[in-house]
């Protein structure tokens, strides 16, 4: 079975700027390619996709072109600035490269409204005809204003990373759930089961602590819709790469090994375009 590993974060602060990162000391760091493979290759990941650490915005092109290079990257998710006007020529540049399957723009640290504007759907919808993705990185109350961006833009595959970013830790199901269930209703959506546990107890998640989480994606998604990532290094918040292909695994134990199959490769492959 090969596992494909959907959000991994690869980071060389002597290469690029990464202005969150001082907020985090924890990340604050080198988190190279070489570091990562050594571990991904113990949890048995076969193929990885690397996803846009949200560096300063005049880096982000120098950070596919890093990444893009590296030995083992299957492919890159670019960021990028939809509310621009410059935009229609960044995307241009980005479906050039055979390596970018897709863009994302880090919606949780921004204002609410931000993917709601005319400007931002627009050029959203320049990606279908290119054949890139879009990663959706919002909270759960910006899941209504995500969910209008993704019907203005019906030809185009969106992919929900973390499941929506759920408050796991404080176990608030809704209307985190109802949310969810609205953007599953709508075909151009996957979701990515990955990043919860960094919303768990630092002190002391458990798998039960996830699952009603996953169960739900699950549920709503099904298993022809749903993609994983590690989340790494951001997964090392709160546990090791280790623990959580364990979780996962866990997690989807009842599952055939079809469903586990689509979920850890299949449905990648064929929503990234991956070889």
């Amino acid at each position: 079975m090969r596992i494909v590993d959907t959000h991994c974060h690869l980071v060389y602060p002597d290469r690029l700027r990464y202005p969150w990162l001082d907020g985090v000391p924890a990340l604050n760091r080198a988190f190279p390619v070489e570091l990562y493979m050594s571990q991904a290759r113990q949890v048995g990941i076969t193929d990885t996709l690397h996803m846009e650490v949200d560096v300063a915005a005049d880096d982000i092109e120098a950070e596919t072109a890093l990444v893009t290079a590296l030995p083992g990257i299957a492919g890159a998710i670019q960021a990028c600035r939809p509310e621009s006007p410059d935009f229609p020529a960044t995307a241009e540049r980005a479906a050039a490269n055979p390596t970018v399957k897709g863009l994302r723009r880090v919606l949780h640290t921004e204002a609410d409204d931000l993917c709601g504007s005319d400007r931002f759907a627009a050029n959203i919808a320049r990606l279908g005809p290119l054949g890139l993705t879009f990663d959706l990185c919002a909270l759960p109350r910006q899941l209504p204003v995500v969910a209008g961006l993704v019907r203005r833009c019906p030809d185009v595959q969106f992919v929900l990373d973390h499941c929506g970013i759920p408050d796991v830790k404080g176990r608030a199901l809704d209307p985190w759930r109802d949310h969810v269930r609205a953007l599953a209703a709508l075909p151009n959506v996957a979701c990515k089961i990955s990043g919860v546990v960094a919303y768990g107890d630092p002190d002391g998640w458990t798998v039960d602590d996830l699952r009603p989480f996953v169960d739900h994606v699950i549920e709503s998604f099904g298993f022809d819709r749903l993609v994983w990532g590690s989340d790494w290094p951001v997964c090392t918040l709160t546990a090791d790469l280790g623990r959580w292909m364990a979780a996962t695994q866990a997690l989807v134990a009842g599952a055939s090994f079809d469903e586990r199959a689509r979920l850890f490769g299949e449905n990648a492959i064929r929503i990234y375009r991956l070889g």
